[in-house]
């Protein structure tokens, strides 16, 4: 009589593991064996919320109407708000620079300075996603990215990162740990 396992055409390592019942070199590898899964930290809604009010409001009490983003680490919008007299591009050119800021782990105004002709980055600006316009800035806490925000709207990238900076000192202690 002959013994196959089912599985040991697609999955080797699994047939082998079942002829030694789990011992040997079989539970040896599976110790070297890096993790299957892995654990993100990632903003709640109300934060996201409140660092986008906070960076609505900054930019109101200096006479700008924006639009304020979060996105959360793969670049996703978690909160928006658009002020009732923000132009109609901001809210997507917003989420363009928090998505920026997030995939390159730095902010929108130096991924424009690392980004000019000659530079090595240079070639990214030629991806109609990245935004190289200040205003976005990555939310990091404790060694953890955990997402971005970005302004639109005000005169120039500088206010629009200043914007933001509100937004992420509004959660700063929130996301501390």
């Amino acid at each position: 009589m002959r013994f196959t396992m089912p599985c040991a055409g697609r999955f080797p390592a699994l047939a082998l593991a079942g002829l030694l019942g789990g011992s040997g070199s079989a539970a040896v590898q599976a110790a070297d064996a890096p993790a299957a899964t892995f654990t993100v930290r990632q903003l709640t809604p109300e934060t996201a919320l409140k660092a986008v009010q906070a960076a609505l409001a900054h930019c109101r009490s200096q006479g700008y109407q924006v639009a304020a983003v979060v996105v959360d680490r793969a670049g996703l919008p978690q909160a928006l708000l658009r002020d009732r007299l923000a132009g109609a591009h901001t809210p997507d050119v917003a989420t363009r620079k928090a998505w920026t800021a997030v995939s390159v782990k730095m902010s929108t105004s130096g991924f424009a300075a690392e980004t000019q002709a000659g530079k090595p980055m240079s070639g990214l600006r030629g991806d109609p996603r990245f935004m190289a316009a200040g205003g976005g800035l990555p939310i990091e806490a404790g060694g953890s990215l955990l997402g971005a925000l970005a302004v639109s709207g005000a005169p120039g990238g500088d206010a629009d990162e200043a914007c933001a900076a509100q937004g992420l000192r509004a959660i700063a202690d929130d996301i501390e740990f």
